[in-house]
């Protein structure tokens, strides 16, 4: 369309230029002026079509826009030139009046060209965008200023250069009316050839601005996008490369640099991960417990969250991320364990009423821990969710637990929720001083504790999910744990 668009205004300009601008053509009539030009337009705009479906569209993608101003300018000047020699041949017309239609009609084909050659570029976007194979880069382009100064340069041109035509064609028709009109017509004349001019380049130019504008806002908009992406933590996007400049190497450049934050930041929190089950690990040792403790509770959790997340109470709280955050931050529930003295952790059997009490530190040990992480490191949600977790799993329900005696709502989702899954891990598993319970038996000691040890509808949603449970402590059982005990224990016999 925007072809056909340009070769029309050209069929239409064209006639009234020549009219002005060459005394020659104005002898002749307004078919013997229009039908040459609109039939060498005709047969231009079909070399056109055959062009860029045989050569421009077939060739390299980076080379498409560039090909397609070559093209449209090479045209326009052709019929230039046959126009110019089919006034020669036919009307005897000088050098001077082709010289005149050459600078109108090329002038027309380089704003035609400039536009349809932005066009191009647009397409080649949309294409890349779609999924297409980006541009190859090879280094080889005109700069984006040495662009920008030749179209100003070539602008000024061929203002100048209309202008002189204009003024020298003028001051040849004033010397033949001398005496025949007044000053006041001639001024009024020139001043509207010299407007009409002016008509035909602004549009053209502005034009050519607003298509320049549009693609560098493509880009823009796109580079924008990326960035925004990547802020959010979203390394999935990329720009795309449509073209062989400037702005397709920041496109390639960006594009790497996204490549690297994500493989770093893949890095940091697969050694995050790492840390936390080692560090996780080491505090379940301590207590003669296993690290497939830390993995269980931390799936139990998980499920728990997962079940509330479209429940009233909880809808507001349970996003994907915090999901994830509670997943990553279940391991540390007991890390304040290390801060227990060994003959107190380790003991075999009951401990005495003092001996519980120290027990019980743990809780604040393990919070005040993260709090200095948090103070050195800086705020996180990962390392708030870990102290929160740590310091209130032994909350309960109704007021009852430690160390702050937290009642209902008071106690923070995450602890409710780590409280359901470590006690319930607990029950199941063996113990030096107990032996494991059945996941039926579990399940009824967790029952009896529904609004009073815990949060009723957090129970509800273990009963909900408890196949979920089963398959997860089968598993991660135990080592050492029999296959036939552990059938045992989850069958609930």
């Amino acid at each position: 369309m925007r072809a056909k668009l340009h070769y029309t205004l050209a069929a239409v300009i064209i006639p009234v230029y020549g009219a002005w601008v060459c005394p020659f053509i104005d002898s002749l009539s307004a078919w013997q002026i229009a039908a040459p030009i609109i039939g060498v337009l005709a047969v231009q705009y079909a070399l056109h079509r055959i062009l860029q479906k045989s050569y421009v569209a077939p060739g390299p993608l980076k080379r498409r826009a560039s090909r397609t101003f070559w093209v449209e300018l090479g045209l326009f000047m052709s019929a230039a030139a046959i126009l110019a020699l089919y006034n020669n041949v036919l009307y005897e017309f000088p050098l001077e009046s082709g010289l005149k239609l050459l600078a109108g009609l090329s002038s027309l084909g380089f704003f035609a060209a400039l536009d349809l050659a932005l066009e191009a570029e647009r397409s080649i976007i949309a294409e890349v965008t779609a999924g297409g194979r980006p541009v190859s880069l090879d280094g080889r382009y005109l700069p984006l200023n040495r662009k920008l100064a030749i179209f100003a340069t070539v602008m000024i041109f061929m203002l100048m250069g209309l202008m002189i035509l204009l003024v020298s064609k003028d001051l040849r028709w004033i010397v033949a009316v001398s005496g025949m009109v007044s000053l006041e017509t001639a001024r009024i004349s020139i001043i509207k050839e010299f407007m009409f001019v002016l008509a035909v380049m602004l549009p053209h130019a502005l034009n050519v601005i607003h298509s320049f504008a549009l693609n560098l806002s493509l880009f823009l908009d796109a580079q924008r996008s990326v960035l925004s992406h990547v802020t959010a933590g979203d390394y999935t996007h990329r720009i795309p490369i449509s073209s062989n400049d400037e702005f397709g190497e920041i496109a390639r450049d960006a594009n790497q640099m996204v490549d690297r934050i994500r493989e770093r930041t893949e890095e940091v929190i697969r050694t995050q991960d790492v840390t936390i089950l080692s560090l996780a690990s080491l505090a379940e040792a301590r207590d003669n417990e296993t690290g497939a403790h830390i993995l269980r509770t931390q799936r139990y959790v998980r499920v728990l969250a997962e079940a509330l997340q479209d429940h009233p109470r909880f809808s507001d709280y349970l996003d994907d991320e915090t999901i994830e955050l509670l997943f990553k931050s279940a391991p540390l529930h007991d890390i304040g364990k290390v801060g227990i003295p060994d003959d107190i952790l380790l003991k075999p059997g009951a401990h005495t009423d003092r001996e519980r009490e120290i027990m019980k530190t743990h809780a604040k040990i393990g919070a005040d821990a993260l709090a200095v992480a948090e103070r050195e490191l800086g705020a996180t949600s990962f390392l708030r969710l870990a102290g929160e977790i740590a310091l209130t799993h032994h909350e309960k329900w109704d007021g009852g637990g430690y160390p702050n005696g937290l009642r209902g709502d008071d106690i923070p989702v995450s602890g409710r929720l780590m409280a359901v899954a470590d006690v319930y891990d607990a029950l199941i598993t063996k113990r030096v001083y107990k032996p494991a319970f059945t996941h039926k038996k579990a399940m009824e000691i967790l029952q009896d504790g529904r609004g009073g040890h815990f949060d009723p509808d957090v129970i509800d949603a273990m009963i909900a999910r408890e196949d979920d449970f089963r398959a997860i402590a089968k598993a991660y059982a135990d080592e050492g744990f029999s296959g036939a005990l552990l059938d045992t224990v989850m069958a609930g016999d």
